[in-house]
């Protein structure tokens, strides 16, 4: 994700926690997907062992007011 971040000059934050701390109470609480995830603004992008750039990237192009495959 960090050179999709490049590329579109975006900022990327990596949140990284323990399974059970993804697993508490508090952070179910939060509505925030488990992890891995990708979330681009307040959408979640993708989730799961299946993330692909090029579906986050669709994400952000459209975040960003951008045709499908203009750089």
């Amino acid at each position: 994700m960090p050179r999709l971040g490049q590329k579109y000059a975006l900022d990327v934050e990596t949140t990284v926690k323990s399974r059970e701390d993804y697993q508490a109470e508090a952070y179910v609480a939060t509505g925030l997907p488990a992890a891995p995830a990708v979330m681009v603004e307040n959408e979640l992008a993708a989730q799961g062992p299946s993330i692909s750039d090029e579906g986050v990237e669709a994400v952000i192009r459209r975040h960003l007011g951008l045709a499908p495959g203009e750089a």
